[in-house]
């Protein structure tokens, strides 16, 4: 490869670095071809794209320093053949499913990866990976708020019904108007 066709590969891979949400890193030495296809249908169901990346391609993008401290970092540890995954969308699938894969298959094994500009270390990937969903989340949050709202509204009728009540008379007995 020459190096215009390199630079022209790094210009497009630093794009694609940059339209990343999350940029998961994975040494794939020793996995089969069925499985490194069936890692990239799982991923592209994800909103994912998977590329092998070339070390001295990675040195060449963050060269300029322009992706950030982490990410120059990243690619000067890079070592051997590397799978990228570049995550679109929702950072968590990406990573549940690399970490689904890389305990079905012990070939695969997640290295230091990004997310957006900051670096993620293969646990952190891991822990992003076990978050529960999106969906999981936002009714757990919904859950909450509507917990507090509804213990307002209770605190509200409780004190409401003290007012209202005449001294003397049960409670949630309204008084009798003439």
């Amino acid at each position: 490869m020459d190096r215009k066709s390199k630079e022209t590969l790094a210009t497009e891979l630093k794009g694609k670095f940059d339209k990343a949400v999350i940029t998961i890193f994975a040494d794939y030495k020793g996995l089969k071809s069925l499985q490194a296809d069936a890692l990239r249908r799982a991923l592209r169901a994800q909103n994912t794209e998977v590329q092998v990346l070339k070390n001295n391609i990675g040195r060449l993008i963050s060269k300029d320093g322009s992706m950030g401290d982490d990410a120059k970092g990243v690619m000067d540890r890079v070592v051997g053949p590397t799978l990228i995954a570049f995550a679109y969308s929702d950072p968590a699938a990406a990573a549940k499913v690399f970490n689904t894969f890389a305990k079905e298959n012990e070939a695969l094994k997640i290295k230091e990866s990004l997310l957006g500009k900051k670096l993620l270390l293969p646990a952190d990937v891991i822990q992003l990976a076990e978050l529960p969903s999106r969906e999981v989340l936002l009714a757990q949050l919904l859950g909450v708020l509507n917990g507090s709202a509804r213990g307002f509204v209770y605190v509200l009728d409780q004190v409401a019904k003290k007012k209202g009540a005449p001294e003397g008379a049960p409670e949630g007995e309204q008084p009798v108007q003439a």
